[in-house]
């Protein structure tokens, strides 16, 4: 039987992965989330602009998977169990969110909620093991 901590590594990738695989998604099927945030008489440069920041910020979650993934894979945060009871509860919760974001069309500004909550938040504390593994010393646990 595997203890919490251990079964942590494997919940905490998963989610990481659902999460990922929902904002890709996300990527290849914006336009109802961008419609979503316009008025019902839009003009193309209004939709270009909604659209664009919709991307700024997809792209900037892929850039924060990266700090994410890199802390895990390197084993800087592997067996940290509070970063992955933080990851896995965020990763999870934007897991959710999104499919809802997806499915009732929300409108691309709550978008920016979910990214700061539930990626920004772990990737954050992800630099912070990194400062304290490479730059302090540390031991990873």
């Amino acid at each position: 039987m595997m203890s919490a901590v251990s079964s942590l590594v494997p919940a905490r990738f998963l989610t990481i992965i659902a999460h990922l695989v929902i904002v890709i998604t996300i990527f290849w099927s914006r336009e109802n989330n961008v419609r979503a945030s316009l008025p019902l008489d839009f003009t193309q440069e209004q939709y270009d602009n909604e659209d664009r920041k919709l991307v700024v910020a997809l792209a900037v979650t892929l850039g924060l998977f990266g700090i994410e993934l890199a802390g895990f894979f390197s084993g800087v945060s592997m067996f940290n169990s509070s970063q992955g009871l933080l990851s896995t509860g965020v990763h999870a919760s934007a897991s959710v969110a999104l499919l809802f974001f997806l499915f009732e069309q929300w409108e691309c500004d709550i978008y920016w909620w979910i990214l700061a909550i539930c990626s920004v938040l772990p990737a954050f504390v992800e630099i912070l093991l990194f400062i304290a593994v490479f730059g302090l010393k540390k031991k990873p646990l």
